[in-house]
């Protein structure tokens, strides 16, 4: 019975160890994750746009004067134009005009505000929808 006992135990302290990760198996995985988040998060490319993106929202800050544009969240932003405190952009190809405090517009499953306008920037923040 005192054999039982003992090679039970040694049985399941093998087991253990054999399934237990290494630290090199814990460090990959952990270095695996980290490449799939910036690989998201590097999902966003501009041309004249500066873009801040988490994983349902991005701030994009357009240069004024220039062509710009950003590939956000599997849509494109564009900048179509601006006058004083209103501005038209593209997102998910509809033209929305935004006003700085207005309510967020909606389109494409997304949530669109103006956040600023000034003489060379425009910012706004696309976000996904809730229930989208």
């Amino acid at each position: 019975m005192a054999q039982w006992a003992a090679s039970r135990t040694l049985g399941g302290v093998t087991k253990r160890s054999a399934t237990a990760p290494t630290p090199l198996r814990r460090t990959a995985g952990l270095l695996a994750g980290l490449a799939l988040g910036v690989a998201v998060l590097a999902g966003c490319s501009s041309d004249g746009a500066d873009t801040d993106c988490g994983l349902d929202a991005c701030t994009v800050t357009f240069d004024r004067g220039v062509d710009a544009s950003a590939s956000i969240l599997g849509v494109e932003a564009k900048l179509i134009g601006a006058q004083g405190d209103q501005v038209t952009v593209e997102v998910a190809g509809e033209q929305l005009s935004l006003t700085i405090g207005q309510q967020a517009a909606e389109v494409g499953g997304f949530a669109v505000t103006l956040d600023s306008v000034t003489d060379q920037q425009v910012q706004i923040r696309v976000a996904r929808n809730a229930g989208s």
